[in-house]
């Protein structure tokens, strides 16, 4: 009977990717961000990997991507995301004889494109495996234009906080406990969490739990795993209370 097919690893797949993309004309650099980009990779990390072409090659660039995949191990699935960006294609891909963990998430960009998720204020320090001439950099950070956002973003909150938060009491109230904890984790700790982050880390305002542990107080974090966590009816009640008391002393409408 034939042995079991080795295991591929990060270095293995990356490669594979940079073997595929750096000698294409119209590929013009490929690099990582995400948790390598911050400083906090670890065994469970994925590849958050970029690509940027001529405009006009998004899809040749990423079945080029696909080929070095399949050279390294056959695809087990591609998923296609909800499209939230202009100007990319975006794709993830899991393989067969990687971890589950390692799944590869894959946009390419356009050449032409404002937004190419660079400036280390945001993203981290992105690891560059080629970048043709330099061409591809980050474009400078707007402060103003991005308090402008945060600022934006807190009078929404505030304001979806005050219609939708007393959902969860409504459904607490006809003992719909189902619903009761669903509007409560989405419309009142989503909301705090927003405003949270906004206090101890706005250039991350909406990147909702990602690196929270890393980036919040661990006071806070506490604080809030403890009000995530509902072990009864009664849990709800008073964890929902506690919940939106912290909500408006976060927003500044009571004193805490």
């Amino acid at each position: 009977m034939a042995g079991r097919e080795p295991m591929v690893g990060r270095e293995q797949i990356v490669e594979a990717i940079v073997k595929a993309l750096e000698p294409l004309p119209y590929v013009h650099a490929f690099y990582e961000g995400g948790a390598i980009a911050h400083g906090r990779f670890d065994q469970w990390s994925d590849i958050d990997g970029y690509a940027v072409a001529d405009d006009d090659k998004l899809e040749e660039t990423m079945e080029a991507i696909r080929d070095a995949l399949r050279s390294a191990s056959p695809i087990e699935k591609e998923f296609v995301p909800e499209q939230h960006w202009p100007g990319l294609m975006h794709r993830f891909f899991r393989l067969e004889r990687a971890t589950e963990f390692l799944a590869i998430d894959m946009a390419v960009i356009k050449l032409s494109s404002d937004e190419k998720f660079l400036e280390p204020e945001v993203h981290g320090e992105s690891v560059f495996h080629f970048n043709k001439g330099g061409r591809v950099k980050a474009k400078p950070f707007d402060t103003n234009a991005h308090a402008k956002a945060v600022d934006a973003r807190r009078e929404r909150v505030i304001e979806r906080f005050h219609i939708f938060n007393c959902f969860v009491q409504k459904e607490i109230n006809r003992r719909h406990w189902i619903e009761a904890v669903d509007l409560y984790q989405r419309a009142t700790l989503g909301s705090l969490l927003e405003l949270l982050r906004m206090r101890y880390h706005p250039l991350h305002y909406d990147f909702a739990t990602r690196y929270v542990h890393d980036e919040l107080p661990e006071p806070v974090v506490e604080r809030f795993s403890e009000l995530m966590f509902v072990s009864s009816p009664d849990d709800l009640v008073r964890k929902y209370a506690e919940a939106t008391d912290w909500f408006l002393a976060e927003s500044g409408q009571v004193n805490e």
